[in-house]
């Protein structure tokens, strides 16, 4: 059955490709993204000409803007089935490094972003009491690393929203999954999407060689990695699909799509629930 998608940051990376694959599978696709008729002109042409896509624009940013363009989708189709938040930017460097206005900066997509669509589209999918929330996160959801502390604050921030929610809208057949994809090769991780990155040059100075060290340290790990394991963009887009797919009901609470992490990244995910399980029970007592 055709479903009606509202998918942000669709100009590169996986929410163009999942953009595309959905509207393949014969689904009504909602194309958000920034400076259609600027910066993202050529992606946004790109995917107009496409069956079963609209371009809308969007900044998640801006209330203003988003409110505008949920409106605009409303008005039009009626109902808006699965909302996918793909919207983000990446960022590294040294936590002291980092000015309070660039995780502000990075926040104000990646976190407050998140509560701005939802905010847009629950009041309807509420009154249809139907929908899917897919929001994208990061494999490493669960834990932190060092040199991406803001990034994975804010992909924690998505975390929490996810799975507190699952719960608040449970009586209104809305559901909430959140996908972690690990390290792929898109353009957020082949510099070729800017980031939001640690910005106090005097600080970043100051810790010296060794803490460059470790930085190039982990970035080559992680990037040969993604070699090593062929990492395959589509995958998530191919996920995405198969979540849209399944039977209400049926969807995980996390649905993680990270073939580096052979398995432990489930294991943790299930580690986890059981915890929670025990911690609530004995609140609940």
């Amino acid at each position: 059955m055709s479903k009606t998608i509202f998918i942000t940051g669709t100009s590169t990376g996986f929410g163009k490709l999942t953009a595309i694959t959905l509207a393949k599978a014969g689904h009504s696709v909602i194309a958000g993204m920034r400076g259609v008729n600027g910066k993202n002109e050529d992606a946004a042409k790109e995917l107009s000409a496409l069956s079963n896509i609209e371009v809308v624009e969007i900044d998640v940013t801006s209330d203003t803007a988003v409110k505008e363009a949920f409106e605009k989708v409303l008005t039009k189709y009626g109902h808006i089935d699965v909302l996918v938040n793909n919207a983000a930017v990446s960022g590294f460097g040294l936590l002291e490094g980092y000015s309070i206005n660039q995780v502000k900066a990075m926040f104000e997509v990646n976190f407050y972003g998140v509560l701005r669509t939802y905010q847009a589209v629950l009041p309807a999918m509420r009154k249809a009491k139907n929908g899917l929330i897919i929001n994208l996160t990061s494999g490493a959801s669960g834990h932190t690393l060092p040199f991406m502390i803001p990034y994975l604050a804010s992909k924690f921030g998505v975390e929490s929203i996810t799975e507190g929610l699952q719960d608040e809208l449970s009586e209104y057949g809305i559901e909430n999954v959140s996908i972690q994809p690990g390290v792929y090769p898109t353009e957020m991780n082949n510099g070729n999407k800017a980031g939001v990155h640690a910005d106090k040059a005097d600080i970043i100075a100051e810790y010296g060689d060794a803490a460059a060290q470790k930085f190039n340290a982990l970035g080559t790990a992680l990037f040969s990695k993604m070699a090593e394991f062929k990492m395959d963009p589509q995958t998530i887009a191919d996920g995405i699909l198969e979540l849209v797919n399944m039977k209400t009901g049926s969807r995980p609470l996390r649905f993680p799509l990270d073939a580096v992490a052979q398995g432990t990244d489930q294991e943790f995910i299930d580690a986890r629930a059981a915890i929670k399980t025990k911690w609530l029970a004995k609140y609940n007592n």
